[in-house]
């Protein structure tokens, strides 16, 4: 069968036996795992099956352990008695469960956990469906917590619809806070939501959700897949989070974990009934070289069904609007890409690639849109999957964006080992504009992953210890204008031209200082570098408020102009002279990358003769710019003898402008 995909892209013609192998893949798990009549929202439904559940006359709990003897729970309840409340093995296969009678048998807050013995051996585990998971303060052990389930929450957020653009503002719950500490769901609603809502982002995408016993993973080893992270607060905390955001107009994304899981038996899901299989590969095959880390046996029905109703239970228990799914270059090769560069097709469609993670995934994509038509899901893929972001129908994966990965690389390799003289504008735009066909992308210039230890942001990198003295108003720094200038620019650039999409990690948009580095052993346990100092924003004699207040101005034009749905095209590229010109609609951008040469009477070609007016440009007082762009001047777009149209205008060094057709031919 010929699939849409080849005719979006002819490249993949030699392949059309392989894609017809991964779409009989899909359609084969799919009919194995379905019922007649069934659809994947029916059959995702573990989660109200397992775990805790109350029932008249008082609780049951049930739990998936194929490779135990026998099981028992125990907890506070029963004074941590292992062997007190054994649980029935059921017909079903590897199934154990306890009914306790009386409404009281199991309250709120009381801590268990599960006594599973596998050949003689006693093993303390986590229930796999506990859904609040804490750490003893003595003890350092963490166990599962019974939370109230009889009350449902009150949701006000009915009819919200994700917007289908969006500005993403990626963050981290814990280090939200300007104070040395693990910060809460409902500082963040209270005192982040609003200022996420004031800069114009209509999209949040909250990392280290899942819950995971070492802080510094950035909560990318999660042990407890359906229990939001305790660090915070309560689950009523998140879901009060994400009303309140809701509530704003902004959607709120699951930066979700299904690559892989940590290691840990005590507090994960590995070896839960003494097996190392029942979720992952055994041997080698199952230990992820790089991460330290498992990986799950995709082919099994049993981990899609655990996974399948984790997405499930995240959208309709908490109200999430989609997921950014991590690590997806892991799951699509059983090298996991590690040391591959993906120069040419046939690295996508070989021995390496594996084809069950591709179905889990057009599973999870068909699940996530049945739910929720509008939902919006992002893969983190580096290799450049063709058809990661093409329907499932037309033998594509599913997924609606995927992060423009090689753009942050591009500006860092450009700052790190090229003098801005030496930039080269066409390899630029080649770059910001080079996608596969019909597939759309979430650009970006830096996220969180350029902020960590060993790491510098942007701003760091253009700066250094330079912001440390001379971020003060009154303080002359050539260091700090070029960074500051170049810093909007590089942001203007890539959010208007790199995606779809748009995506900013908290706290860059104004320029925040050095690294993120997690509270370890390594540094006493320090929170310094494990916060955002909003305060430097907002301290009016600070340069971070140029930057702030400039990201908002790009947000709003954006949106204004519908920029992100309008296909970008090339005016002109001066490569000697470091100049880029390119348009959007009647919207034209004019960048000046020269770090010395401004150009005076510099022409600007349009498409169209008209009146142009700037609309913006980065060298606006109010950004921390010199103001040598007039924005009241108005700009005839003509014909000249030689054919072209446009017009004469004055472009500042290190200066992005921004030009509107505001009224037809003169």
């Amino acid at each position: 069968m010929s699939y849409k995909i080849i005719k979006i892209d002819p490249y993949l013609a030699p392949f059309e036996k392989d894609i017809d192998l991964r779409m009989n893949a899909y359609k084969e798990k799919r009919a194995q795992l379905l019922k007649k009549g069934e659809t994947l929202s029916d059959f995702a439904n573990a989660h109200n099956y397992f775990g805790f559940h109350r029932e008249k006359g008082g609780w049951v709990y049930r739990e998936w352990a194929p490779g135990a003897d026998s099981m028992y729970l125990t907890g506070d309840f029963c004074d941590w008695h292992p062997r007190a409340n054994k649980m029935e093995k059921l017909p079903e296969h590897g199934v154990f469960e306890i009914h306790l009678k009386g409404k009281n048998a199991l309250r709120p807050g009381q801590k268990v956990q599960t006594i599973v013995i596998h050949n003689g051996e006693e093993l303390r585990r986590i229930p796999l469906y506990a859904t609040r998971v804490v750490q003893d303060p003595v003890t350092y052990l963490w166990c599962a917590e019974i939370e109230e389930t009889a009350a449902p929450y009150a949701w006000t957020d009915e009819g919200f619809k994700p917007q289908k653009t969006p500005l993403i503002y990626e963050c981290h719950i814990g280090m939200a806070s300007e104070e040395y500490k693990v910060a809460s769901y409902l500082e963040f609603k209270d005192n982040i939501l609003p200022r996420i809502k004031d800069m114009g982002y209509n999209t949040i995408q909250i990392m280290a959700i899942m819950e995971h016993p070492y802080y510094g993973s950035f909560g990318y080893q999660v042990s407890n897949f359906f229990a939001p992270s305790s660090r915070y607060g309560k689950s009523e905390d998140l879901k009060a989070l994400i009303n309140a955001a809701h509530g704003m107009g902004i959607a709120v994304l699951l930066d979700v974990v299904h690559s892989h899981a940590v290691k840990n038996t005590a507090e994960g899901i590995n070896e839960f009934d003494g097996t190392t299989y029942q979720f992952f590969h055994e041997g080698p095959k199952g230990d992820h070289s790089a991460w330290g880390t498992k990986l799950f046996n995709y082919g099994k029905d049993q981990v899609i069904h655990f996974l399948l109703s984790n997405l499930k239970y995240w959208m309709e228990t908490f109200h999430f609007d989609g997921f950014r799914f991590d690590g997806v270059t892991s799951m699509l090769y059983h090298d996991h890409g590690l040391g591959s560069a993906f120069t040419g097709y046939e690295m996508y469609f070989s021995m390496n690639t594996d084809i069950e993670a591709i179905t889990y995934l057009q599973l999870a994509n068909e699940l996530i849109h049945e739910i929720n038509p509008n939902a919006l899901t992002i893969a983190e893929d580096m290799s450049g999957m063709p058809g990661m972001c093409l329907p499932i129908r037309d033998g594509g994966i599913g997924f609606d964006f995927r992060l423009s990965m090689g753009i942050p690389d591009l500006w860092i390799k450009m700052i790190k080992e090229k003098p801005d003289e030496e930039w080269d504008m066409y390899k630029l735009w080649y770059e910001l504009t080079s996608r596969r066909p019909k597939e759309k992308a979430i650009g970006y210039s830096e996220s969180h992953d350029q902020a960590l230890v060993g790491d510098k942001t942007i701003m760091f990198r253009l700066c250094d210890s330079e912001m440390y003295w001379s971020m003060a108003k009154n303080t002359e720094s050539a260091v700090i204008d070029r960074g500051i200038a170049l810093h909007k620019m590089i942001r203007l650039v890539t959010s208007t031209l790199a995606g779809d999409g748009y995506l900013n990690f908290m706290g860059n948009e104004f320029g925040h200082p050095e690294w993120i580095d997690f509270p370890r052993e390594g540094n006493g346990w320090s929170y310094h570098h494990c916060r955002r100092q909003w305060s430097l924003a907002d301290n009016p004699d600070l340069r971070y408020g140029y930057l702030l207040e400039f990201d908002k101005a790009m947000i709003a034009l954006i949106k204004k102009e519908n920029l992100l749905k309008k296909e970008g095209y090339s005016l002109w590229t001066g490569q000697d002279d470091k100049v880029l010109m390119y348009g959007k609609g009647n919207v034209v951008f004019a960048f000046n990358f020269n770090p010395s040469q401004s150009f005076e009477g510099y022409f600007v070609p349009v498409h169209e003769e008209g009146t142009y007016s700037v609309i913006l440009t980065t060298d606006e007082e109010r950004f921390g710019g010199s103001q040598r762009v007039d924005t009241n001047y108005k700009y005839k777009a003509t014909r000249f003898p030689d054919g072209r149209i446009g017009f004469m205008c004055y472009l500042p060094q290190r200066c992005a402008t921004v030009f509107k057709k505001t009224s037809k031919k003169i």
